[in-house]
């Protein structure tokens, strides 16, 4: 089955999350200034992208890695 593709958006978040980040304060202002995002909201854009599949195939490495985040910081609670 062919998945349709990722909006300009939520390839916008898996860009962001690839990204490394120097410092406190330096994702958040970079999601609010480039994607032009709440934190919080796109924290859940993020959350659903990561059980998407059309997000698998566009990003394997970085939804794997993480999905191996999430799993761990559920596992710790």
């Amino acid at each position: 089955m062919e998945h349709p593709e990722l909006d300009r958006r939520e390839r916008d978040v898996l860009a962001l999350e690839r990204r490394g980040f120097s410092g406190p304060g330096a994702k958040e202002r970079a999601i609010r200034e480039e994607l032009g995002l709440a934190p919080v909201r796109y924290y859940q854009l993020l959350n659903a992208l990561l059980d998407d599949a059309r997000a698998l195939a566009h990003d394997p490495v970085t939804v794997n890695r993480l999905r191996r985040v999430r799993e761990a910081r559920r596992s710790e609670r």
